[in-house]
């Protein structure tokens, strides 16, 4: 596994599960081939392989698993709830996937400052309302949230994935402001 940070990946400093399975060390080879590096936030679960494969796998299924909301849409719900959280390295890696996903470098750095000053169609925007209102305040979530997602043309099973997406980053937020995970600095370059 290639580390191409220097220290630790958190300020816990857990480690990784020694031996790591052969599982885990295919996965991160993968990672290795397709992103050119093993995202610290995975080298932060791999601790305990069991809390890996179980991130690891809901974060798959909701970012690359099927959906009628398009993987560019994810990662910016992804930096959205990250912005409102202030969290370092969702901003930073996320932020390289819209960059990348987008293809437009300004367009990534302008959804991470302030989404709104991207001039956004209204279906986008009607979503982002939504993932903001989620994130700040779930507890005021009420039925005319959802029907203006119907109304954007959203389906129940897009406001369901919607939800999803931004209820994950919320949580991978504090566990990662918690421990301070540190981003790969070669995301900081990525898609400029």
């Amino acid at each position: 596994m290639t580390q191409h940070d220097d220290g630790a990946v958190t300020a816990l400093d857990l480690g990784v599960a020694e031996p790591l399975s052969e599982r885990t060390r295919a996965y991160f080879a993968k990672c290795e081939e397709k992103l050119g590096l093993v995202p610290n936030v995975l080298v932060a679960y791999a601790f305990d392989e069991r809390k890996l494969e179980a991130f690891s796998s809901f974060y798959n299924e909701l970012m690359l698993g099927e959906s009628e909301i398009d993987k560019l849409d994810r990662e910016i719900i992804a930096v959205v709830v990250s912005a409102i959280n202030h969290c370092h390295y969702c901003l930073t890696a996320h932020g390289a996937a819209v960059r990348q996903l987008a293809g437009d470098a300004h367009f990534g750095e302008t959804i991470a400052q302030n989404w709104r000053a991207a001039g956004l169609e209204a279906k986008r925007t009607a979503m982002l309302d939504f993932v903001v209102k989620l994130t700040e305040r779930p507890d005021t979530i009420v039925e005319a949230d959802r029907q203006a997602l119907r109304d954007a043309g959203y389906s129940n099973r897009a406001i369901f994935d919607i939800a999803s997406v931004a209820a994950f980053f919320a949580m991978s937020n504090r566990v990662a402001s918690a421990t301070d995970m540190k981003p790969n600095t070669d995301y900081h370059a990525m898609a400029r």
